[in-house]
Order: structure tokens, then C-alpha cells, then sequence
């Protein structure tokens, strides 16, 4: 799956796809917002949803490196290798 196809889709499409086939590796909060990250193999994913009332406000896609940036002191990559 691309980014650009991902993109393309709506919320639910996005959500749908995310949880069919996106591996969490990381979460924070800003705003007021539980902000959970995907990796969804060729780009990463964010889910901003509300944790209140667990309603999602907003899944992108990401492609660049310094988006990564805020997630970088919560992701043990020694947990994602495969011995």
C-alpha cells in the first residue's frame, strides 16, 4: 500500500486500514489528544483521537523523517527487530 493511496481514502477507510494492517510502536499526547503512531510498512500512520470519548478526529499518513521527530524517546527499536 502507498501513501498516496492511503491518503486518498476517507477517515473510516484510513481507520480501517490501520487497524488491518498497522503495528503500533509509539503514543503521545498533545492538545488534549491521545496521538498514536503506525508503522504501516512503506509510511507511518497517526491516529489523533480524543481520549474522552475515544472519537478519532484525524488519521494522516507520513512520509517524512522529522515527523518522526516527537516519537523518537518512545520507540525501543530493540523491541521492533526480529531475532
Amino acid at each position: 500500500m502507498s501513501l498516496t493511496f492511503f491518503n486518498k481514502h476517507t477517515l473510516a477507510g484510513r481507520w480501517e486500514m490501520v487497524w488491518a494492517h498497522g503495528t503500533l510502536l509509539a503514543e503521545r499526547g498533545r492538545r488534549g489528544y491521545r496521538i498514536q503512531l503506525y508503522d504501516m510498512g512503506d509510511f507511518f500512520a497517526e491516529v489523533w483521537s480524543n481520549p474522552e470519548t475515544q472519537i478519532i478526529g484525524l488519521i494522516r499518513g507520513l512520509a517524512s523523517k522529522r515527523a518522526l521527530e516527537p516519537y523518537t524517546n518512545k520507540i525501543n527499536l530493540i523491541d521492533m527487530m526480529c531475532w
